[in-house]
C-alpha cells in the first residue's frame, strides 16, 4: 500500500516523463508489481483498515488474567486455553503474549565487599595456539579481589583440576595472602552437583585445598553468572585489552607477557566503577588477607594407568617411558601442570616433564639400559654355549683367551665363524693343537686351518741319465799344510832377559 503523494509521482512519471514500469520502480524504490497496479488505477483509493477476526480474540481476556496471576510461558498458556476450546496456532499466541507482557530487563544489585572478604575466579578461552607439532585450546584463569578489583591472570593449555588448583596457588602467592571466601561458577573442578534448592556438593580435592589455605568456597546459583560479575568483567577485559589483536607468540612467552600487562596496565588503570587504581585500593586490602601456609598444597592428581609391553604409559596423546622391569604392570600416575610422576605401589620409579605436543614418545635412556644389558648378557651366554660345544678343551681355551686377550668374546665369535667355514670338527682339532702350544687368538686358529687345507704339489722321483751323476764324484786331496806350525817372526821374544 502506497500513500497518495506516491501515487501522484507514479502517474506523473508515467504520463508526463514517459518512463516505463521498471524505470519508475527504480526511481521510487517500489516493487514493479506495485507500480504496474497503481498505473492502471485512475483514482487513488485507500485500502480499508478492517481487521479480520482471530481465533484468539475470545481468549485474550483470559490470557491477560493468567499473566497477571503468574509469569506463565506461552506454552503453558496454550495448554490451558486448549482445554477451553482454543483451536488456533502457537505463533499468534506467542506474539500476543510478547505484546501484552514485553520482556523485562533484569536489574541487579551492586555487591560491596570488605577488604580481604572475597575473591571471584573463572576460566576464559581464546581460540587455539600452536604447541610443537599440534594446536591446543588456549585457556586462561582469572582471579579478581572483590574490594580492590586487583586482577591476576594465568594462561594454561587445559582446564583440568591440577591446573585449577595450581592457578589458585599462584594467585594467592601473587596477592601475598588468601581471601576469606572464593566465589566460583559451577565448573566440575569445583562443584560436582548443585541441585536447585539443595546443598552444593563440592569436589573433595577442592574442599581439601580450601581447608589447607583457610578459605570458604561459595558457588553461584545455576545460570546466575551475574553473581560473580567482577570476574566476568575481568575475563572480558583480558580478551579485549590484552588478547584482542595480539599475534599469539609461543606459549612460553604468554605468561611473562601477561605479568607485565598486569603490572603496567590492568592493575594501574583507573577502574570504571571505583574511579581508583586497583593497586592503590590493594594497599588497604592486602593486610586483611589471610597468611599463606608454610608448605604449599600438593596439587598433583592421581590416576591409575597400566604400562604397555614396551614399558610406556599413555597420557594425553603422548607416551612416557618407565623402567623396563615395570612393563605390563599397574602403576599410579601423579599429574602436575608441568610434570608427571609415576609410582609403583608407594615407590617412585620415574619422573618426566609434561609435554603438551601430541603423539610423542618420551624415552628416558636409563629405562631401556637394563633391558639392553639383559639382552646383551643373553647373547653372550648363547655365544659361550656354542663355543664350548666345539671341543672338550674349548673351556680351557676360552679361559686362556680371557687371560691373554682384552676382548675374548671377539675371538670366540671369530672362531665360531671359522666353524661355519671349515666345520666344527676341524676347528675343534685346531683348538686342541693351539692349546698345546698356548697360542690363544682367532688369528692363530685361522692360520692353522688354512695351512691344513692348503694343497701342495707332490714331489716326483729323481732320474739320473749318466753314470757320473750317480754320486761318484772326484774330490781333490785336502791341503793339510794349513795345520803346520808357523815359524816365530821374533825368536828373541821366547827367551827371558838376563840381567
Amino acid at each position: 500500500m502506497i500513500d497518495y503523494p506516491t501515487y501522484l509521482k507514479v502517474q506523473d512519471l508515467h504520463q508526463r516523463a514517459g518512463l516505463n514500469i521498471a524505470q519508475i520502480a527504480v526511481e521510487l524504490q517500489l516493487h514493479p508489481d506495485t507500480v504496474s497496479y497503481w498505473i492502471k488505477q485512475e483514482v487513488y483509493r485507500e485500502r480499508k483498515s478492517g481487521r479480520r477476526p482471530s481465533k484468539l480474540d475470545a481468549y485474550k481476556n483470559q490470557i491477560t488474567r493468567l499473566l497477571d496471576r503468574h509469569p506463565y510461558t506461552a506454552t503453558q498458556i496454550l495448554q490451558q486455553i486448549r482445554e477451553q476450546g482454543y483451536s488456533g496456532g502457537y505463533t499468534i499466541l506467542k506474539q500476543y503474549v510478547h505484546r501484552v507482557r514485553p520482556p523485562r530487563t533484569p536489574a541487579f544489585l551492586t555487591l560491596h565487599f570488605e577488604p580481604g572478604e572475597c575473591a571471584q575466579v573463572d576460566w576464559g578461552s581464546f581460540g587455539t595456539i600452536a604447541v610443537g607439532n599440534t594446536r591446543r585450546r588456549l585457556s586462561f584463569f582469572v582471579m579478581v579481589l572483590g574490594h580492590s578489583r586487583m586482577l591476576y591472570v594465568e594462561f594454561t593449555l587445559a582446564q583440568t583440576l591440577e591446573h585449577f588448583l595450581a592457578c589458585h596457588q599462584h594467585a594467592f602467592e601473587f596477592f601475598g595472602g588468601c581471601p576469606k571466601r572464593v566465589m566460583v561458577d559451577n565448573l566440575k573442578s569445583a562443584v560436582l552437583s548443585h541441585p536447585r534448592g539443595q546443598p552444593v556438593v563440592y569436589h573433595p580435592r577442592y574442599l581439601d585445598f580450601a581447608r589447607h589455605y583457610g578459605f570458604e568456597i561459595r558457588a553461584c546459583n545455576v545460570r546466575a553468572a551475574h553473581e560473580k560479575g567482577r570476574v566476568e568483567n575481568g575475563v572480558r577485559y583480558v580478551k579485549i585489552n590484552f588478547l584482542q589483536g595480539l599475534e599469539l607468540p609461543d606459549f612460553a612467552a604468554l605468561n611473562p607477557g601477561a605479568r607485565l600487562w598486569m603490572d603496567t596496565v590492568a592493575n594501574v588503570r583507573m577502574h570504571g566503577e571505583t574511579r581508583q587504581q586497583p593497586v592503590d585500593l590493594f594497599q588497604n586490602e592486602k593486610p586483611a588477607l589471610g597468611l599463606l601456609p608454610a608448605a604449599p598444597y600438593d596439587v598433583g592428581v592421581y590416576r591409575s594407568v597400566t604400562a604397555t609391553s614396551r614399558f610406556r604409559v599413555h597420557f594425553d596423546a603422548n607416551r612416557y617411558s618407565v623402567p623396563s622391569t615395570y612393563a605390563s604392570r599397574s602403576l599410579r600416575l601423579r599429574v602436575y601442570p608441568d610434570r608427571l610422576v609415576i609410582y609403583h605401589e608407594d615407590n617412585l620409579i620415574t619422573e618426566h616433564a609434561r609435554r603438551y605436543d601430541r603423539n610423542l614418545d618420551i624415552l628416558h635412556a636409563d629405562h631401556e639400559r637394563e633391558l639392553l644389558q639383559q639382552r646383551k648378557k643373553a647373547a653372550e651366554q648363547k655365544l659361550l654355549i656354542r663355543f664350548l660345544a666345539l671341543s672338550p678343551q674349548a673351556e680351557d681355551y676360552y679361559r686362556g683367551l680371557e687371560s691373554r686377550r682384552m676382548n675374548p668374546r671377539h675371538h670366540a665369535r671369530q672362531i665360531l665363524a671359522l666353524g661355519e667355514i671349515y666345520g666344527t670338527d676341524k676347528v675343534g682339532r685346531a683348538l686342541m693343537d693351539a692349546l698345546e702350544f698356548q697360542a690363544f687368538s682367532c688369528e692363530y686358529i685361522a692360520n692353522l686351518l688354512e695351512q691344513r687345507t692348503r694343497l701342495y704339489p707332490e714331489q716326483g722321483a729323481l732320474h739320473l741319465t749318466r753314470r757320473e751323476d750317480l754320486l761318484e764324484l772326484d774330490l781333490p786331496d785336502p791341503d793339510l799344510s794349513i795345520y803346520d806350525p808357523q815359524p816365530n817372526p821374533n825368536p828373541e821374544s821366547n827367551h827371558e832377559e838376563t840381567p
